[in-house]
This record gives C-alpha cells, sequence and structure tokens, in this order.
C-alpha cells in the first residue's frame, strides 16, 4: 500500500492540495470536497448524560467513543473532507423506551448544536432503537420534520434477527414513505458476547463485521424486501462486506435458499444497495463490476479508523484504484452521496470551494 499512498502525496499532497491526476481544478475541488458517509459519533453530552444514568463507565468505553470536533475537523481538513454525516453510536443501551427517548433527546440536542457551530461541515443520520418501535417513529419524525437528518443509522441485526425480517416491515415501511436513505453498520456476530473474539486473536471487526454485513444484504435479497419498498435506500459499509465477491455464488446457488432466489434478482439486488469505501477499500473491479461505480460512496470509519489509516491507506485506496475514472472517483467523493441524499445539499457549501483546504467554521 506504500505505492498507493506515494501516489496520493504526489497528486494531491494531503496536507495542502494541488491538482489531481488529470491535472485539473475541479477534479482537485472534487478532492477537497469530499463527503464522508462513515462516520462515528458519540456525543460527549451523551456520554455525561450516560454515566450519571448508569449506562456507561466512562473509563470503561472504546477508544473511538472519545469524539472531540478539534480532532475532527484537522482530520476532516488533511483528508479533504466537506462533510461528515454524523452516525451516532452508542445507542443500543437503554434499559426503557422513556430513557431512550430522553438519551435521544440528549444525542439531537447536541447533534444540532454541533450543526450550527460549524456551518456546512456536519450533517447526521437518526439513529433507529428497533428494540423501542414506538421511539424510533417518534425519533424519524423529529430527526426528518424538525432537525433536518439526511438519513438513518441502523445495525445489521438485532438479537440474532437480520434485516429483512417481516418484524422490521414497520419500521422499513416508514423509512420508504420517506424515500429515506438506510445506512447500516455490522457488530459482533449474532450469540457470541460482546467484544470476545470469536477466533481468539482475530478481532471480529477483521472479519465477523463483513460477514454479519454480508447476512443482512443476503436477507434483504432473499426475502423480497428491497422490491417490497422500492423508495428505500440501503448503504452497506465496508464495501458491502463479502457481498460483491460472493455475488456469482449467490447467482448460482440461490435455489438453495428459502424461499429460492433467481439469479435475476440477486442481480438487481446487488445493484440496488450503495457501498462505502471504509475498511479501507480493496481493489474495486469487482465492486464496480457487480453494482456500477455510481453506486460508491466515500467512509473513513473515523474514529474507529485512525487518521494515520484514513490518510495512509483509505484515501489512497481510492485515489489509487485503476478501476476508477476520474469522473467516476469525483461522484465516489461527493456527487453520489448529494444524489442519494438531496438533504446534504442545504449543508453543502463544496460548489463554492476554491480548492483550499482551510477550515471553514
Amino acid at each position: 500500500m506504500a505505492s498507493a499512498a506515494g501516489t496520493v502525496q504526489q497528486s494531491r499532497a494531503l496536507a495542502g492540495g494541488g491538482d489531481g491526476p488529470g491535472g485539473t481544478g475541479g477534479d482537485d475541488d472534487a478532492w477537497h470536497g469530499k463527503i464522508d458517509v462513515h462516520h462515528h459519533f458519540t456525543a460527549p453530552q451523551w456520554v455525561d448524560w450516560a454515566e450519571r444514568e448508569g449506562l456507561v463507565r466512562r473509563e470503561d468505553l472504546p477508544w473511538w467513543s472519545r469524539w472531540d470536533a478539534d480532532a475532527t475537523l484537522a482530520l476532516m481538513d488533511r483528508a479533504g473532507i466537506a462533510i461528515a454525516v454524523l452516525n451516532p453510536t452508542m445507542q443500543d443501551r437503554y434499559r426503557s423506551a422513556a430513557q431512550a427517548r430522553e438519551g435521544l433527546s440528549v444525542v439531537f440536542e447536541a447533534l444540532t448544536d454541533l450543526v450550527h457551530e460549524h456551518p456546512g461541515r456536519f450533517a447526521f443520520l437518526c439513529p433507529a432503537l428497533l428494540d423501542h418501535p414506538e421511539v424510533t417513529t417518534w425519533a424519524l419524525r423529529r430527526a426528518f420534520d424538525e432537525l433536518g437528518a439526511v438519513g438513518v443509522s441502523v445495525k445489521a441485526s438485532y438479537n440474532g434477527v437480520y434485516l429483512g425480517d417481516p418484524s422490521y416491515d414497520r419500521f422499513l415501511a416508514e423509512v420508504d414513505e420517506r424515500s429515506g436513505v438506510l445506512i447500516t453498520h455490522p457488530l459482533d456476530l449474532p450469540g457470541k458476547p460482546p467484544g470476545v473474539p470469536t477466533v481468539p486473536g482475530i478481532p471480529n471487526f477483521m472479519c465477523d463485521f463483513l460477514l454479519d454485513t454480508t447476512r443482512a444484504a443476503v436477507n434483504l435479497i432473499r426475502t423480497g424486501t428491497l422490491d417490497r419498498y422500492p423508495r428505500l435506500s440501503v448503504v452497506l459499509p465496508h464495501a458491502g462486506g463479502f457481498l460483491p465477491q460472493i455475488a456469482t455464488r449467490l447467482e448460482a446457488f440461490g435455489d438453495f435458499c428459502d424461499p429460492p432466489v433467481d439469479a435475476a434478482r440477486v442481480r438487481e439486488g446487488l445493484r440496488r444497495f450503495h457501498y462505502d469505501t471504509a475498511g479501507p477499500l480493496a481493489p474495486a473491479c469487482t465492486l464496480v463490476e457487480t453494482a456500477g461505480a455510481d453506486r460508491i460512496l466515500f467512509g473513513t470509519d473515523w474514529p474507529a479508523a485512525s487518521a494515520e489509516i484514513i490518510t495512509g491507506y483509505t484515501v489512497p485506496a481510492v485515489e489509487a484504484d485503476h478501476a476508477f475514472t476520474e469522473h467516476q472517483r469525483r461522484g465516489i467523493y461527493r456527487d453520489n452521496a448529494r444524489r442519494l441524499m438531496p438533504a446534504l445539499k442545504r449543508a453543502d457549501h463544496t460548489d463554492r470551494l476554491s480548492g483550499s483546504g482551510s477550515r471553514r467554521t
């Protein structure tokens, strides 16, 4: 990967800009105008509240829960990210519906303050709490109708039940009604203690997270969920897990699913999903063939992925990938996200960028 890092350093000069491989200012504007659709946000105000409620112990929280605005903006400027789409974390710890509603209110207030403090730098997702459907309905109305959310975040599975299961139909219908964007995220595989490696010595995020995403995607195809909710857009993280690599396998053996899935439905389903580059993205030929470059969105996984990973691997992986034309790369950096989430245009100031990586706060 060192050669890819060298490529991006030569063509973009990570700390300061410069012309793109095509030598055009427009491409450089796209590089500096990235929209990050995979950005975890743990509101410091929520941590304070959750600790008072006895839901968390600050000293036990993982490193990625220590979200800091200054460090985040510095990383965004360094990596050419104009807008980060914040995905609130830690929203699966509530003991009751009343507590969930109170906790979400804290999150929404923190998000609103952050968006106002840093105009044009942040947008956000509404977290779905599928254990509390009434709270989720309230949250969707508040987030979309009052606060300007650009999408919904949801886990790939809850208590071993994956997206696509009929028990989630009410929720999916509510998102479909809004022509909403559903951004999924994996966790540990069902049936295992949280955080305990399934295979000793191999962290679960290395392999199990990708399988969790793949299971959800295949289940959404198998159950016809994407057909029942045609206005619903689903974004799969980490380039879709293993889905692009098993696409032909799924086409060939779909008859063994229950109900059977024919190859045409598989192919259609693969092109209904959107895929982000967090991970970082592996060489993208298979993904482009499977879904098309217009379905790929830029994502970083910050702060779970460090600034060094993002600037040394994630950005160079997109920048140096020969599967992408410059036009496709521009789409991945920002145009695909703007098309998918029209509400982003309210926050997006990139059309007025001159190529500078300076902070716009």
